[in-house]
């Protein structure tokens, strides 16, 4: 990443650090402070910030809207941790397992108004920023239900799994980029394919997690290579493999689903090695460069000065070569 995108984050990063969450009970406030310490890569909001620097030179006065929609990421995450029972956040203790589910519910209700506190002074049509804000936070729930709803299916169409991923992640990409671009007063076809090139970037970012979680390099991908086989989460790779698979790759996939006793490791390579005979890796491969194409097309549409386009063009081509 370059030094540009560094300093950005760095100021998202320092204006976190001062943002008033509340004092008292500090029950309720200290979960929020906690887990919007806990970093990441402040994509949201350098997505916001990026777009509104397509057309006017004044980020920084942008950038508490930004931030809106950090909390708001971090609110659903923090409600997700609830809903998956996970232990961990980013390497760290999950606030419902530092305090409590209650505390944890009732932490991320007060982020999501803090969210709409942050847009209020937003310069540009507030309404209808409310308004596509409104729609895609409901969109990011719809995501996450219809993810919960596969668990108990055996198996969903390659279809209804890309438009659950539309929701649950790139939904969120897609308006961060076209709210910078009403924020600096854009017309709406500029914020329509800012928003377009936002979601299918987004839908191939997930889709190459998804990919990652199998492929990748242990000693870069900072978590456990096979976790999603391990847990028979309904990925594009298993998807796809059970919709391919002859007789006999399905019997031992089936096996593999449905045992309740393994070896971790053992599970792992038997399923890679099914997905490896199909050629699972090369066809997600090729789905994920096809979501990037559309992409960079809606993105080609967009009509901004010359140069413009360099460091949101640069910020996503980075995100698109990341290896964890």
């Amino acid at each position: 990443m370059n030094k540009d995108l560094l300093e950005r984050i760095s100021l998202i990063n320092e204006r976190i650090n001062t943002l008033k969450y509340g004092a008292e009970p500090d029950e309720l406030y200290e979960p929020i402070r906690y887990i919007m310490s806990l970093g990441g890569k402040r994509m949201r909001p350098l997505l916001v910030m990026l777009a509104y620097e397509l057309f006017k030179n004044d980020p920084d006065k942008v950038i508490d809207q930004a931030i809106a929609v950090e909390v708001f990421h971090n609110f659903t995450l923090m409600h997700d941790d609830i809903m998956d029972e996970a232990p961990l956040r980013r390497g760290k203790a999950t606030v419902h397992e530092k305090w409590d589910a209650n505390t944890a519910i009732l932490s991320g209700d007060v982020m999501l108004v803090q969210a709409y506190d942050l847009l209020m002074d937003a310069p540009g049509d507030l309404r209808a920023i409310l308004k596509d804000f409104n729609a895609c936070a409901a969109g990011v729930c719809e995501g996450q239900q219809f993810d919960m709803n596969f668990e108990t299916l055996p198996t969903v169409a390659e279809e209804t799994y890309i438009n659950m991923i539309r929701l649950k992640t790139a939904v969120l990409l897609g308006f961060s980029l076209k709210l910078g671009a009403m924020l600096a007063g854009a017309k709406s076809e500029q914020a329509d394919s800012l928003y377009e090139f936002g979601v299918s970037i987004g839908i191939g970012f997930q889709l190459k997690d998804d990919l990652l979680d199998v492929y990748a390099d242990q000693a870069k991908f900072g978590k456990q290579v096979g976790g999603d086989i391990i847990a028979n989460k309904k990925t594009f790779l298993l998807l796809k493999a059970l919709e391919l698979a002859n007789d006999d790759q399905k019997a031992r996939l089936d096996h593999w689903l449905a045992a309740t006793s393994f070896d971790k490791t053992e599970k792992v390579a038997a399923v890679t090695a099914i997905y490896d005979e199909i050629g699972i890796g090369e066809l997600t491969r090729e789905k994920i460069n096809q979501w990037f194409f559309k992409g960079f097309e809606a993105l080609e549409k967009l009509e901004t000065a010359p140069g413009r386009k360099d460091a949101l063009t640069d910020f996503t081509r980075y995100l698109i070569d990341r290896e964890k």
